[in-house]
């Protein structure tokens, strides 16, 4: 095969272990054996049987035993992802050699490095580098400031890791980042206001950790913020009336906290809000006619709050509407006829309230209705 630039056995039912002699074809720059079923250890000596070597996927494989040390000689190395593979011991300090790099891949292994993550530092002198991905291995460490020299980085994720200790300030400094995902680890600490610095990032998910302190009006200045998940943590303190000028907002996911106060009336404004979640918190108020400005809403999630006074009959003017949720407040009063216009409802849970009144006959116009609750409260008929 002399002359070979590009070998591509992806998405196959390939097994066993790669023959070690693909690894010594010295013209490859491409090298495709994702998504079989590879088994075994990578050779030590890999990385030196093919020098022109740009891009190596391996991923959705079977792979077993270290990553060798030598894959850091493949000077030309742009692309390299082992992800979702068995992978076991340290991630290796030596990436930082491969300084073409733009994309590293190694989620849902079982990779493991030491207390201070040092495979971070050595990541600096990837000065292309665009994706990050480690999610889904038991790192345990403490996530390094040196994560805010990787200047041009775009997507990170390092979630299910098990990372403890506070979110460095110095992520601030990654100003091309799209998105950032650290959920499902042991985060403490405040989230950084200089995370405002992030002009660029769309996804921001900071979910399932134990992070306190209040939401900062920081975040309220990424203009293109879509998704921002920061459910299961210890935040306390009030909605920030800013982040109804987030008019980017697509996904508002604040469950499970510790908020109190009411909903601000600008956040009604985010008309282009898709998924709402507020449930499992201390907010109280009631809902206003305006709630009707959320036009695209699919999702509705206010359950298990203090909230009271009457459900708007206005919500019948969000005409996407699939779930709402409501459980678990102090509202009283009627359930409004007009949520019989609510075509696309599918889940509709009033339960563990103070309605009164009868279940309104226009109801049975939802053909698509799955579930309905309205048990615990104080209706008739």
């Amino acid at each position: 095969m002399n002359g070979l630039e590009r070998l591509n056995l992806q998405a196959n039912s390939m097994s066993g272990s790669v023959p070690a002699n693909l690894f010594n074809i010295t013209t490859l720059r491409i090298l495709g054996l994702g998504q079989n079923h590879f088994s075994g250890r990578l050779p030590s000596n890999i990385g030196y049987g093919m020098p022109n070597l740009e891009g190596l996927y391996l991923d959705l494989n079977n792979l077993n035993g270290v990553i060798p040390d030598s894959i850091s000689n493949y000077s030309k190395l742009v692309l390299l992802d082992l992800s979702a593979n068995e992978f076991t011991g340290l991630i290796p300090n030596t990436f930082g050699n491969l300084r073409f790099l733009e994309v590293l891949g190694f989620n849902d292994n079982n990779l493991e490095s030491d207390q201070e993550l040092s495979f971070i530092n050595s990541l600096a002198g990837c000065r292309y580098l665009q994706e990050f991905t480690t999610g889904g291995n038991p790192l345990n460490g403490i996530l390094p400031a040196s994560i805010g020299n990787i200047s041009n980085l775009e997507r990170i994720d390092m979630s299910y890791c098990g990372i403890k200790g506070d979110i460095p300030k110095q992520i601030g400094n990654l100003s091309n980042l799209i998105l950032l995902s650290l959920s499902h680890n042991d985060l403490t600490g405040l989230i950084p206001t200089e995370l405002s610095g992030l002009q660029q990032l769309q996804g921001l998910f900071f979910q399932f950790n134990n992070i306190g302190g209040l939401i900062p009006t920081s975040l309220c200045h990424l203009h293109n913020l879509a998704s921002l998940y920061l459910s299961y943590n210890q935040i306390i303190g009030a909605l920030p009336e800013c982040l109804g000028n987030v008019s980017s907002l697509r996904y508002l996911y604040l469950g499970f906290n510790k908020l109190t106060s009411s909903i601000p009336v600008s956040l009604w404004k985010l008309k282009d809000i898709l998924h709402f979640n507020l449930t499992s918190n201390l907010l109280s108020g009631s809902l206003p006619s305006e709630i009707s400005s959320l036009k695209a809403l699919n999702l509705l999630d206010l359950s298990l709050n203090q909230f009271s006074g009457y459900i708007p009959s206005t919500i019948s003017e969000i005409p996407n509407l699939i779930n709402i949720s409501l459980a678990s407040n102090k509202f009283e009063g009627i359930i409004p006829d007009s949520i019989g216009k609510l075509i696309s409802l599918e889940m509709l849970d009033l339960s563990n309230n103070s309605l009164t009144g009868m279940i309104p006959k226009s109801l049975e116009a939802l053909q698509h209705l799955r579930r309905f609750n309205v048990s615990f409260n104080e209706l008739s008929g």
